[in-house]
């Protein structure tokens, strides 16, 4: 390939996929950062269902970086302040204060909101990463990994394709976790169990959002490891959790050693 070719093949990209390949390929990527949500912020991180493995661990840290440019340590804070003020004052993305509407739609900027609140991250956010590459590099150049897979998009798939699935990236965590879990979470489906909160199951089949669609499962044992209560209910980050107990890539915890930090 000669230098003048160079603009049209990065044009063009490095492989050539139908339009339906693209899509699927848009959703098999953002699928892995539904995963890294729901096993490593989640349950890993932010309540300690689970043990990962620390390759599987910072595997999915460095992913999240990439994709999200989220910092575990403000994740992990949010979210606990969310259990601890559940639908009440000082929750912060409940729809039962700041509107259905507000949440959905915006979720993703009071969590921002939120993230920045050095008190919020002090207080609940201890036990986070701070390691070397914590330090230096997630959380102080947050925005470099969402940069260079946004590069990387378009060096592989070309222009068009590359910034629409970069784009799909970038909006599925903001509108699917900030505005679905947080919003229809506690506002829309049906609820097993009576929790002091307006959490509900949005679906029986949690697959879109990795499980995190059975939120009244989470919001009554939230040390769980499994979000699935129902034999008609399916929690597909179990599916993954179970798979990688049986390579010894995880472990869950027992209800003792599980709990809610706050």
């Amino acid at each position: 390939m000669s230098f003048s070719e160079l603009p049209a093949r990065l044009a063009s990209g490095m492989i050539d996929l139908p339009w339906w390949g693209y899509l699927v390929v848009a959703l098999i990527l953002t699928h892995i950062t539904i995963i890294g949500v729901t096993l490593f912020l989640h349950r890993h991180q932010a309540h300690h269902a689970i043990d990962l493995h620390p390759v599987v661990s910072h595997l999915l840290r460095a992913w999240l970086w990439l994709t999200t440019g989220m910092i575990t340590r403000e994740w992990v804070a949010v979210h606990r302040k969310h259990h601890a003020n559940k639908d009440r004052i000082g929750d912060p993305h409940s729809p039962q204060i700041f509107g259905i509407n507000r949440v959905v739609w915006a979720g993703v900027l009071l969590y921002t909101r939120e993230a920045d609140n050095i008190e919020t991250v002090t207080r609940y956010g201890h036990g986070a990463p701070n390691d070397w590459l914590e330090r230096t590099i997630y959380s102080k150049h947050a925005r470099l990994g969402v940069a260079l897979m946004g590069a990387a998009d378009l060096l592989v798939f070309g222009l068009w394709p590359g910034t629409v699935i970069f784009l799909i990236q970038m909006l599925w965590i903001p509108f699917f976790a900030a505005g679905v879990i947080n919003g229809l979470g506690h506002w829309f489906g049906y609820r097993n169990w009576g929790t002091d909160d307006a959490s509900t199951n949005i679906i029986p089949f949690g697959i879109l959002i990795g499980g995190e669609e059975l939120h009244n499962n989470h919001h009554r044992n939230p040390a769980a490891a499994k979000l699935s209560n129902k034999w008609y209910e399916f929690d597909v980050g179990w599916l993954y959790i179970w798979l990688l107990t049986r390579a010894g890539l995880a472990r869950v915890r027992s209800p003792r050693e599980s709990v809610v930090t706050q």
